[in-house]
């Protein structure tokens, strides 16, 4: 049985073929034009749906839409579709609320637009929830329960994995870990754990100290200094040393509180600064205990993410499979 998987984020959307399995057999992805807003990005949804997958305007996707598609291998039979969407939706009735990166999803009904285009079964939530979900049943998670998974890009996002299902909460909740604050003063994980917060303190770093590694690496990458941080550790800079240590502290007392609460079996670090790989993982998951009750020293094990960009795609995937009961 053939599923698609939409992930709709701020820079990239991506549309997949697969299975139950979490399997990927086809992929099309596309840059996102945030001056084009939502209908943009919905317009680029139905492009690939008519002339890649060759849904017809009555739905079926078997069906020659194009006489430039009738060379092309008919696609298998879709059952359903798993959209991850980057920002709030209402997962039982697949509206978006809100994207705070592009205008124009605000209220949208992405779940009766994809049904009006292809009659087919569509179901929505959060991209970090299926990222959540994804690498608990194909990824980095597989086998623990629960699983914690955090998102650490632009923003930070969070998901919970409990019995091999996403834990919503009552509406509107969900695992907003990024909106955690870290003290009483209102400051949260995602203003000191996000890629841009790393980004900043780069360039305040770099302008105090602008010779090293970290300040050559960081050279023209504005925006994106992140990036630097990886070749910068990998030559012992001390500096980076520091700026690893202090997002490390940070991004462990705000997972404290989610280990004080849910006690997951195992903690997933993805998204792009998951990329800084080892040295990261290594940081957090020794700052984590200094945090949490003795009683829970131990545990949970932090990993990095396993399924790399293929994880909200995979997770859709697995979302649908879940809910269609496969």
């Amino acid at each position: 049985m053939s599923f698609l998987g939409i992930e709709i984020g701020g820079t990239k959307l991506q549309i997949v073929l697969g299975d139950e399995h979490g399997t990927i057999h086809q992929r099309f992805r596309r840059t996102v034009a945030k001056e084009l807003g939502g209908a943009g990005i919905r317009a680029q949804i139905e492009a690939v749906l008519r002339e890649e997958l060759r849904f017809s305007e009555g739905g079926q996707n078997r069906a020659a839409v194009l006489p430039s598609a009738a060379a092309r291998p008919t696609p298998p039979e879709v059952a359903a579709i798993g959209v991850g969407f980057g920002g709030p939706v209402d997962w039982a009735t697949g509206r978006i609320a809100k994207s705070h990166q592009i205008e124009g999803w605000s209220g949208f009904d992405i779940a009766g637009w994809l049904h009006d285009l292809t009659k087919l079964p569509v179901h929505v939530d959060n991209d970090a929830n299926v990222a959540a979900l994804g690498e608990a049943h194909h990824g980095a998670g597989r086998g623990a329960n629960p699983v914690f998974y955090i998102t650490l890009g632009s923003g930070v996002g969070g998901g919970l994995v409990v019995d091999g299902r996403i834990f919503h909460g009552a509406k509107p909740g969900e695992s907003e870990i990024g909106h955690v604050r870290l003290d009483k003063s209102g400051v949260i994980v995602e203003e000191r754990c996000s890629g841009w917060a790393v980004d900043r303190r780069i360039r305040e770093a770099v302008a105090l100290h602008p010779h090293g590694p970290l300040a050559r690496h960081a050279g023209n990458l504005t925006p994106g200094e992140a990036r630097a941080l990886a070749p910068a550790l990998a030559e012992n800079d001390p500096l980076a040393q520091a700026i690893l240590s202090e997002f490390a502290d940070n991004l462990a007392f705000g997972l404290s509180h989610v280990v004080q609460l849910m006690h997951p079996e195992r903690i997933v670090l993805g998204g792009g600064l998951s990329l800084v790989g080892e040295p990261l993982r290594d940081a957090v998951a020794t700052a984590l205990p200094r945090y949490v009750m003795e009683v829970f020293h131990g545990g949970p094990t932090v990993v990095l993410a396993g399924l790399g960009e293929d994880m909200v795609p995979i997770g859709c995937l697995a979302m649908v499979a879940q809910r269609m009961g496969k």
